[in-house]
């Protein structure tokens, strides 16, 4: 996460808690070190965030200090609420946490609308305690135009380490893909997440390159089919 994303994040996160936050806390939501948190808020107080509070025992955001309303009519409302809900189907943990805090945002304008349910299933959900990869990590390093070293297996279980260079997520119903430049094949690859047994951002970078091979990408391959998307 930049860190312009990461300071408006955490001024949400203070603006919504009822008692103090400590570091820790932000640290483990936003996934960063605790050191980072510290720097972030110093920051943020400096820019005259009207943040209270120290490290050890927790912050607080001042009553009063608030963004503009959001401004939606009924239906936009509902409309938001159904996409929001639906991002559970994405096994994108950081983005469904990140649905959440948007949804309290709503509910503080808006009444709560607990006869609205979506399913929310669908792709497993990332659980980097399982093994599984993260799905943050490698959004992340697609805006970064960083590269990947991927431990893949196949459906026939046959492992491989690929060096990539990812250019898109695609959320399929049950599974989600990792789409890159395999630099093993010479070619676009599809990788579905849930075969990914290790993802090691690598210190190699393909800065400009990268809306050059998704354009690319889109080209050769438009909207995908689950099945015919497993890398080889």
């Amino acid at each position: 996460m930049r860190k312009t994303s990461r300071l408006f994040e955490i001024i949400q996160i203070l603006r919504a808690a009822k008692k103090p936050v400590t570091a820790e806390q932000l640290a483990t939501d936003l996934e960063v070190a605790v050191r980072t948190i510290y720097r972030d808020i110093a920051t943020l107080q400096a820019m005259r965030t009207p943040i209270e509070g120290e490290s050890g025992i927790g912050y607080i955001m001042r009553q009063g200090y608030d963004l503009p309303p959001l401004n939606f009519d009924a239906e936009e409302v509902v409309a938001l609420r159904v996409g929001l809900s639906m991002l559970a189907r994405t096994g994108d943990a950081a983005l469904q946490r990140a649905a959440e805090r948007i949804c309290h945002k709503i509910d503080d304008l808006h009444e709560e609308a607990d006869w609205l349910q979506v399913a929310p299933w669908g792709a497993a959900l990332d659980d980097p305690a399982k093994g599984c990869v993260s799905k943050a990590m490698l959004r992340e390093a697609i805006t970064a135009e960083r590269k990947l070293e991927l431990t893949y297996r196949d459906p026939q279980d046959r492992e491989t380490v690929r060096k990539v260079r990812p250019v898109g997520v695609v959320y399929h119903l049950e599974c989600v893909m990792l789409a890159a430049w395999c630099e093993l094949r010479g070619g676009f690859r599809h990788f579905r997440t849930d075969r990914i047994w290790a993802c090691e951002p690598l210190e190699e970078y393909f800065t400009g390159e990268g809306a050059t091979l998704r354009k690319l990408w889109l080209q050769q391959t438009g909207f995908l089919d689950p099945v015919a998307s497993v890398a080889g």
